[in-house]
Formats: C-alpha cells, sequence, structure tokens
C-alpha cells in the first residue's frame, strides 16, 4: 500500500523547492485547521501549502485509498475498469493508487475545486507517465459535477466530510448516477467520516447499489454511536515526512473508514474484524461483523483455524 516509486520521486521532485522548516509550519496550521472542521479549500493553497501536503498527507492517503481498491478486487476478481474518475481529486492521490491498481485503465480524470492542487497532479502526472492511460485534471467538485462525467470506477476520497449530512447525500446520488461499474468512498477513521459513509451506504442501497466491502452482508449496519466502523493502515514515514510531522516514530498509522458498492456482484461470504485483535495462548480474541450484526468471537487452542488465527488482523475478511 505503499506509494510506488515513481510517484515518490515526482512528488519530492515537486515539494523540494520549499524549504522543510516552512513546510512544516503550514503542515501545523493545516493539522490544527481540520482539526477545527475547516474545509480544505481554506486550509490549502500556496505552493508552501501543497507541499505540506504533499509530504505529510499524501502518503496516508495513497495507503487508504489503496486499501480500499484492493478490497473491491478482491470481492470483484473480474473487474477491469477502462476509465476512472476523481472527484475532489487533490493532487490526484486516489486516481494514481487506481491508475497502479488497474492497469486496464486506459482514462484517468481527476476533478478538484483548488487550482494549487490541480497544478501539483499535472506536474505530477507529467513526471511519471502511465503508457497505458491518459489523465486530465480540471475544476469541479462533488457539488457540480459535469453532466458528461461518467466512469467505469468513480472515487471520492476525504471529500464527504467536508460536506453537510444533506450535501452528502445528494453528493452520493450524484456519484453514484454517473457510475458505470464501481464506486469507490474512503473518509478519516473518525466518528464523522464514518457518519458520511453511514449515510452513503444507506442512500446507496435504496439505489440498488450490491455492497462489496467492508461489509459482508447487505442488511442495516448494525454500528452504534458512539462506535463507529474504521480500520487502520501502517505505512513508513520517509526523512522528508518526518521532518514535516517533528515525529521521530518511523511508521504511521492512518486510520480511515471506507465503503465500496458495484453495479452488480454479491457481498463476500465472510466475517470482517472490525477491531484490532487480541492475540493469546489462550485464545483470540476477535470483533467481527456478519450478516447484520456485530458478535464477539474466541477462537480457542482445541478450535481448528486456532493457527491460522495467530495470522488475523484488524480489518480482514475471514
Amino acid at each position: 500500500m505503499i506509494m510506488p516509486e515513481d510517484l515518490r520521486a515526482a512528488v519530492a521532485a515537486l515539494a523540494g523547492g520549499a524549504g522543510l522548516g516552512a513546510i512544516r509550519d503550514h503542515h501545523r496550521n493545516v493539522s490544527d485547521g481540520y482539526r477545527n472542521g475547516l474545509p480544505s479549500s481554506r486550509l490549502i493553497n500556496g505552493k508552501d501549502a501543497i507541499a505540506a501536503y504533499l509530504l505529510a498527507r499524501m502518503p496516508a492517503t495513497y495507503a487508504a485509498v489503496r486499501t480500499a481498491l484492493q478490497a473491491l478486487q478482491d470481492n470483484a476478481p473480474g473487474l477491469a475498469p477502462q476509465s476512472a474518475l476523481d472527484i475532489g481529486c487533490g493532487p490526484g492521490t486516489a486516481l494514481f493508487a487506481t491508475l497502479n491498481a488497474f492497469p486496464t485503465l486506459t482514462s484517468a480524470i481527476g476533478l478538484d475545486h483548488n487550482s494549487g492542487f490541480l497544478d501539483a497532479a499535472r506536474q505530477i502526472a507529467a513526471d511519471m507517465p502511465t503508457p497505458h492511460a491518459t489523465t486530465h485534471f480540471s475544476k469541479g467538485d462533488l457539488l457540480r459535477l459535469p453532466h458528461d462525467a461518467v466512469a467505469d470506477l468513480v472515487l471520492a476520497s476525504y471529500a464527504l466530510v467536508e460536506l453537510t449530512e444533506q450535501q452528502a447525500e445528494a453528493a452520493v446520488s450524484a456519484l453514484w448516477r454517473v457510475t458505470h461499474q464501481a464506486l469507490v468512498l474512503v473518509e478519516p477513521g473518525s466518528r464523522p467520516g464514518f457518519a458520511r459513509l453511514a449515510i452513503a451506504r444507506r442512500k446507496l442501497l435504496e439505489a440498488g447499489a450490491v455492497i462489496l466491502a467492508p461489509c459482508t452482508h447487505q442488511q442495516a449496519c448494525p454500528m452504534i454511536a458512539p462506535d463507529w466502523c474504521h480500520f487502520s493502515v501502517r505505512l513508513p514515514r520517509s526523512r522528508a515526512h518526518l521532518t514535516v510531522k517533528s515525529a521521530s516514530v518511523p511508521f504511521e498509522d492512518e486510520k480511515f473508514s471506507y465503503l465500496v458498492a458495484a453495479r452488480q456482484g454479491a457481498p463476500l461470504a465472510a466475517e470482517r474484524i472490525i477491531a484490532p485483535v487480541q492475540h493469546g495462548k489462550a485464545g483470540h480474541h476477535l470483533r467481527i461483523c456478519t450478516d447484520g450484526r456485530i458478535d464477539e468471537k474466541v477462537i480457542r487452542p482445541r478450535d481448528a483455524d486456532f493457527r491460522a488465527a495467530k495470522k488475523w488482523d484488524w480489518g480482514e475478511a475471514i
């Protein structure tokens, strides 16, 4: 789930013109703004702010989106999209992850309202061309989709959380309308992020969508507030990443929530682990979501899958 070397090099080249001290200050301001609920349009403008986002947030966003795309591939192994549309694309993070995941793509379009992000996405795409697909980035957002914006695979990442619940409902309906095959939504692993995906899930089921992941069922979501469904992906930090975030730990755990819906298919016949597994010699303690309910399960030494369960982890379908 790590950004490939050509993408990392393109990002480093684009962000390299700014001093890390100034970038660190901008990252701090952006992080404080996000925690206070401010939208990215008010926080990320100017060269240093874009560089801060590229170095501090793009790797984690890429890892979360790539994890969601892997879930789509696992549950729909025959899917071979030819076109992708990333709405609220930022610097193209989700689109680049999608190009990496699906070599069948021949066209990829990113829409965003932030001119700085679009310029960054174009530069990155120019520095790491993908022979199998053409890429194009232009103005647009979730609430004002172009009439001709349609694609086999549609994505929106870390975008619904910036909308009101009413706006999120309208946005999800619009996203599904332009989706030919599958829709992938990724949000922060927070209560507000999950709340937007809960709205999306309800709207998509009403529209006849098949929820492929992380849910393994088409029933009502059994998650009850103040709990929320989210997962985690671990990624290494580069030296610049460490500096910008004033961090000393060489890795980062990105908490995220996601939803994958498709026009056809069926939910995976499995149970999803929805919390960190407590491993021990006396048993492996699991919290699972299955068939519209949440259960606690203990795999004991006498059970046939006790040894296999040693490798089970949060987020897996078993």
